[in-house]
């Protein structure tokens, strides 16, 4: 692990806090500019637009020849050969509902893949971060997935689309996964739960439709952590998904999600 890897690493970890700082001094109070994306349930608010400014302020500072690609649009071309990928507030929704479990991602990469990534959840004060060949940290703790649990007994978390259509798709497929598993979790910030499954406190997670910044940082804390990721097909066009988790239970929910259509 090179010292730019840790430089990387710890310009991501700054710039998800000053994020942070933005979010946590807004939530809870009454949200301003509100609006509506790809549809009228995808939403953004000032509070994201003010996270992802600060965060991108503290990168370029820095490295103003790098390359962002950020969710609600503040991006730029590079010439450095390094990208950031940014989600100032994943989990929008639930941070206009007042529900505390949302969450700042932010990962850098580069043209052979990622090299650094942070999920910051500032409300319950816990820092996941990796690096390339650096191992997955829960703040000073290192991150081990442990032994595989066979899907029967796994804990699996998921999300939904924003797609009424392919909402209506993931419903029929639960039909198929819900008895076959443990118990399902759907808590509402693709990062966190990519993150939550690094750390073991889910089994496996899958999602379809995930663009990539909801995913790069949380799956390079899986990978390093000794998970695998294995990519879903997009759908109509659409981002691929994930599945992610400890190799056997990630591998048997591919098969059973394969099963289910």
């Amino acid at each position: 692990m090179g010292t730019q890897t840790i430089s990387l690493a710890d310009l991501a970890e700054r710039a998800a806090r000053a994020a942070a700082t933005e979010l946590t001094a807004r939530f809870g109070q009454q949200a301003s500019g509100v609006a509506a994306k790809s549809t009228t349930t995808d939403l953004v608010s000032d509070a994201d637009r003010a996270a992802e400014a600060a965060s991108i302020g503290v990168i370029l500072a820095e490295r103003p020849d790098d390359g962002i690609v950020a969710e609600e649009g503040s991006g730029q071309d590079g010439t450095s050969g390094i990208e950031w990928l940014i989600d100032p507030l994943d989990g929008t929704t639930n941070y206009l509902w007042g529900i505390p479990h949302w969450c700042v991602s932010v990962a850098a990469r580069e043209a052979d893949g990622l090299l650094a990534g942070v999920v910051h959840d500032p409300l319950r004060g816990e820092t996941f971060s990796a690096t390339r060949g650096g191992g997955a940290w829960a703040g000073t703790r290192p991150l081990r997935i442990a032994d595989d649990r066979p899907l029967e007994e796994a804990l699996v978390g998921t999300g939904f689309n924003y797609s009424a259509d392919e909402r209506a798709r993931q419903a029929a497929r639960l039909l198929g996964i819900l008895p076959a598993v443990r118990d399902l979790r759907r808590l509402g910030a693709a990062a966190l739960d990519l993150a939550w499954a690094g750390a073991g406190r889910l089994d496996a997670y899958f999602e379809t439709g995930l663009q990539p910044w909801d995913r790069a940082a949380g799956e390079l804390i899986v990978t390093e952590a000794g998970g695998v990721v294995i990519e879903l097909p997009g759908r109509g066009g659409g981002p691929p998904g994930v599945i992610a988790g400890a190799p056997r239970t990630a591998r048997e929910l591919a098969q059973l999600l394969e099963l289910a259509g």
